[in-house]
């Protein structure tokens, strides 16, 4: 199963087993005892837990397969959104994902005390009808020896000519109550309400907004469970929030009619202006994220740096 793909060092663990659908699941452990859960299909990260075992991600109680998941880590490409020609969010989040037995190196990358797995998803004949641009997209997940998870992913154009995508982390946050969470470093920024009518116009708030050009670092803070998530990105200029609330919960078959009061979608995302690669050229996303006690604000926060600082 190729297990060479992932590095570790003496106390970090790398495991690779099947779930209840035959569906392999690499499950990634800190030698202080946090640990994340990555799923073949869809390159999904499914889980993420803290030293205590405290699960920090959300998914639905209900689950409607083939789909996948509602919750974790979603990944969109090559579309955001219902905008274009393709499913919902794209089609990447739907795909088998292989282990990458031998990936390009990542400069500026440590492992040293991560543990880390390689995926590789590559587009399919049916995926070439579709959406006809030949195309490697690798990812890598990594989790440190103090719980930090990092999502690196790469598309590269193997294509003989030059092609645009969008791109996004739908990062589904645990949370204890929709009305007692605060988010830092994202207040009076431009947003979209519309994405596909491209409707601008600044105002607060954080039902269903993109907004545009955020600073590398946000703060999710959960008052009730006493702390911070905080999300730092590189390559991400857009962020979205998203929280469907208790109308659009009902009318969603794979969401319980409360689950919103548990959920905070902050996904690092690249929609404003599609990235265009030409032939050979590759591009670059990275998020990381970190919990924190929750006296943490954005006081604290340089909000125009990213992961790496």
């Amino acid at each position: 199963m190729g297990h060479s793909a992932a590095v570790w060092d003496c106390r970090a663990v790398v495991e690779i087993t099947r779930d209840w659908n035959g569906i392999d699941y690499v499950t990634l452990r800190s030698p202080l005892g946090a640990s994340a859960r990555v799923s073949m299909h869809g390159g999904q990260v499914t889980s993420w837990r803290n030293e205590q075992g405290e699960e920090l991600l959300f998914t639905s109680s209900i689950f409607k397969p083939p789909k996948a998941v509602r919750g974790g880590i979603p990944i969109c490409f090559p579309q955001f959104g219902n905008c274009g020609v393709l499913e919902q969010h794209g089609f990447a989040r739907n795909k088998m994902w292989a282990v990458d037995i031998n990936p390009p190196p990542l400069p500026s990358f440590d492992p040293i005390g991560k543990s880390f797995i390689d995926l590789v998803l590559k587009p399919s004949d049916d995926d070439l009808k579709a959406w006809p641009h030949s195309f490697e997209l690798r990812l890598r997940v990594s989790l440190s020896s103090n719980g930090d998870l990092t999502l690196i992913s790469r598309v590269r154009n193997v294509n003989g000519k030059p092609f645009s995508f969008s791109f996004a982390y739908l990062t589904y946050l645990s949370v204890s109550d929709i009305s007692e969470v605060r988010i830092e470093g994202l207040e009076t920024l431009d947003f979209l309400d519309n994405l596909c009518q491209r409707e601008r116009f600044t105002e607060q708030g954080m039902l269903s907004l993109l907004r545009l050009s955020t600073p590398n670092v946000t703060a999710v803070l959960d008052h009730e469970k006493k702390r911070t998530y905080v999300l730092k990105k590189q390559g991400l200029p857009d962020t979205v929030v998203w929280n469907p609330w208790e109308k659009k919960a009902k009318a969603m078959a794979d969401f319980g009619d409360e689950e919103y009061k548990q959920m905070l979608c902050v996904n690092g995302a690249a929609i404003e202006k599609a990235i265009t690669l030409k032939p050979g050229e590759e591009w670059t996303g990275r998020l990381e994220l970190s919990v924190v006690p929750s006296s943490f604000c954005s006081e604290h926060l340089d909000l125009q740096k990213g992961v790496g600082t």
